[in-house]
């Protein structure tokens, strides 16, 4: 004869575990559809990169730099991605160079963006449809420039999921090379060089040179 005691109390627990299950597989499923959301701002990106290559070098550097302009501050954290390049000396700076600095990287990032993507021979843009999670709430959205005799580069898109979306903090050239890591180089030596007025004249100079002197 069955025990109804055990027999009520595990189909007691059975009762309590299918919630959690269902709860646990409502919790991945959401945060897999959130981190899908991860490649919209990359895919708009790609397609504003992919209209500033076919209007080409006919069309005004100036012009070229409007265009991207909005989509490359709505896709990145320059923010943050301008603080990690400068390091910890970056939340010890006083407001007003913050913001010198923050105008003079937007522009600098941008007219990079301007200046390499510029020509257009049949490429395409191809973004990977799963996301790869890198922890610290981070995932990588993978996108590879396609060439029209099919060789191909990587640009890996670090992204955070921000109180204004999902938004790019680094970027990895060949799937490894950071940006962040390499602009931290070269910003740290024009730090140590002459502190904030350097890097000023550093990014100015950058622009400028992007830009064939369109920019100052």
């Amino acid at each position: 004869m069955p025990n109804n005691t055990t027999t009520i109390g595990r189909r007691g627990l059975l009762g309590l575990a299918i919630p959690v299950l269902v709860a646990a597989t409502s919790w991945r499923t959401a945060r897999a559809d959130a981190e899908a959301d991860a490649a919209g701002p990359i895919q708009r990106l790609d397609a504003a990169l992919l209209a500033a290559m076919k209007a080409g070098k006919g069309t005004a550097f100036a012009q070229r730099y409007a265009a991207l302009e909005p989509v490359i501050e709505q896709t990145f954290d320059l923010d943050a991605v301008l603080g990690a390049s400068i390091g910890f000396s970056w939340a010890g700076l006083p407001s007003d160079q913050k913001a010198q600095l923050r105008a003079a990287f937007r522009r600098y990032t941008v007219a990079s963006y301007a200046a390499n993507f510029d020509n257009y021979t049949g490429q395409t843009f191809q973004v990977a449809p799963a996301v790869r999670t890198v922890g610290n709430g981070e995932v990588v959205v993978a996108t590879t420039i396609v060439a029209a005799d099919g060789t191909s580069n990587k640009l890996d898109y670090v992204m955070r999921n921000t109180a204004s979306g999902w938004k790019a903090v680094d970027v990895l050239a060949d799937g490894s090379i950071s940006r962040v890591a390499v602009q931290r180089s070269d910003f740290r030596e024009l730090l140590k060089s002459g502190g904030t007025p350097a890097l000023m004249a550093g990014l100015q100079r950058k622009v400028a040179s992007l830009s064939g002197g369109m920019l100052a």
